[in-house]
């Protein structure tokens, strides 16, 4: 039994959702007390509770009935992966995206294909949009040997949700390890903003500005109008190099100025262009569990989150796993390494 404090590190949800991944993976159950203790509201929010449901459902785990919205604690015993066609509800804006990823590595050593149906949020603040997962991890994985497509059948943003996405996981003998210790050439840059049942000039502010502030040719910024149950905005800029895909995004709010949403864009999008890490923080953190089960890998990433090093912990109870961060020169850069330990 694994015994896990989730009020370690960060203290957040990531802890559970790595937690019911590697027990899947590995067979091991585990125990967790102080659920999300970080968060100024602690325990399971619907999302976790969906992301339990979602993680049993795959490989018939059992849990204790009496787990429910808000609850601290739990226990978790796996059982054996296998594949289906599942489909989960999170009933909330909570993120689809954040259970799809609860799953996924799991269904990729199920010996037939998958299909998995996810309704939700798939555009939220706290979580990686489905942009980011498209074109920022799942490339990734699939440079390691996976085979996963992934499509977005409904936006969802909060607070009204409504998303839905769903996935084709196909099985994979075993994943490879990766190394991405640069970007290489640099292929695109563009700016989208997306907007749902709010007016048209919210979205062309957003990417009017963003556009003066990096300098984008026109063909390089398209407004996306696109159909979801409730009120939505998003900019986003995709960062496109030869080896890796930066998805950089902001969400627009009652109250904030269109072109502050950009400036918050811009500045993340020229910090990145200006530094040399190859991978943004956010997918340095999304990394290191596939690099895990694959037994290696590395890749250059700026200061590591704390969501990163939380992450590095969680899997050193369930893998015997090194994760290493090693500076770089004198920048705030460091080499993430990730090898078995000897």
């Amino acid at each position: 039994m694994v015994k896990l404090d989730g009020s370690e590190g960060e203290g957040g949800g990531q802890i559970l959702r790595s937690a019911l991944t590697l027990s899947a993976l590995t067979g091991q159950p585990f125990e967790i007390t102080k659920i999300r203790a970080g968060r100024a509201k602690p325990g399971l929010l619907r999302q976790h509770l969906t992301a339990l449901r979602a993680a049993a459902a795959i490989c018939g785990g059992k849990y204790s009935d009496d787990v429910t919205i808000g609850a601290t604690e739990l226990m978790f015993y796996p059982g054996d992966i296998r594949a289906g066609n599942y489909e989960f509800a999170v009933g909330t804006a909570g993120s689809a995206m954040l259970v799809l990823q609860t799953i996924l590595l799991p269904l990729l050593q199920a010996s037939e294909p998958s299909r998995v149906i996810i309704s939700g949020g798939t555009h939220n603040p706290a979580a990686p949009p489905f942009q980011f997962v498209d074109q920022c991890f799942l490339p990734q994985l699939r440079a390691m040997g996976a085979d996963v497509e992934l499509s977005l059948l409904q936006y969802g943003f909060m607070p009204a949700g409504g998303g839905k996405v769903m996935a084709t996981i196909q099985p994979c003998d075993g994943l490879k390890t990766l190394d991405i210790l640069d970007r290489g050439s640099s292929e695109e840059l563009i700016a989208e903003a997306y907007f749902a049942n709010i007016p048209f000039d919210v979205a062309e502010r957003e990417l009017g500005h963003i556009s003066k502030r990096l300098k984008l040719p026109k063909t390089a910024a398209q407004v996306r109008e696109v159909k979801s149950i409730g009120p939505g905005n998003m900019l986003g800029v995709t960062a496109r190099f030869e080896h890796v895909t930066e998805f950089i995004s902001a969400f627009g709010r009652r109250g904030t100025r269109a072109e502050d949403v950009a400036d918050g864009v811009a500045d993340e999008v020229r910090a990145y262009l200006d530094g040399s890490a190859a991978v943004g923080p956010h997918l340095a953190d999304q990394l290191l569990l596939p690099m895990a089960i694959a037994g290696g890998g590395s890749f250059t990433t700026s200061a590591p989150t704390p969501h990163t090093q939380t992450n590095a912990s969680t899997i050193a109870e369930f893998l015997d796993i090194n994760v290493r961060f090693e500076p770089i020169d004198k920048s705030d850069d460091v080499t993430v390494t990730v090898d078995r330990k000897i």
